[in-house]
């Protein structure tokens, strides 16, 4: 597993976040989260002000694998848990597919395609997000407080904080 090769130079969002967790059980709580999140239906209130009502939102997230990115399967997660020594970034992707519900059927609708990398040093993890393509329904900042999020809610004691000045509050 390494950095993507073709990781795009434009970034549309960044984030630093300082943890309580050093790196390797940062990158272990984050695969394991995305794996968790990875194809199961979300409704659209629970990530963002929806901006189509009645409407469900299925993610799948990928990881880098040097040159292509495999989708997080419980073997590859279990692969990439198994590999995770030393490595500063993992390249994430991410497809949202939408749907709209209407009364017997789900319409489906143009979906958002996401790339990002995460960077970590000590005890903190940068998000670096890029917007490949699709309506932007939700954000990239969105889409990594709900990452996030899910994170901190995995413990009694909040993991991930905003990093505005370098510490952990």
């Amino acid at each position: 597993m390494a950095s993507y090769k073709n990781f795009p130079l434009i970034i549309h969002f960044l984030k630093e976040y300082s943890s309580t967790y050093n790196t390797k059980q940062l990158q272990q709580k984050l695969v394991q989260i995305l794996e968790e999140m990875n194809r199961k239906t979300t409704y659209f209130e629970e990530v963002s002000i929806p901006t189509i009502p009645n409407s469900e939102i299925i993610f799948e997230f990928g990881i880098a694998t040097g040159e292509k990115i495999d989708f997080l399967t419980n073997k590859e997660t279990n692969m990439t848990l198994n590999i995770l020594r030393d490595k500063t970034s993992l390249d994430f992707f991410c497809a949202i597919r939408y749907y709209k519900n209407d009364t017997e059927k789900k319409i489906p609708l143009k979906f958002d395609y996401y790339m990002f990398r995460t960077n970590f040093t000590a005890k903190t993890i940068e998000f670096r997000v890029f917007h490949k393509q699709g309506p932007r329904y939700i954000t990239p900042e969105e889409l990594v407080t709900m990452i996030i999020n899910k994170i901190n809610k995995t413990s009694a004691k909040k993991i991930l904080c905003e990093n505005t000045h370098g510490t952990f509050e």
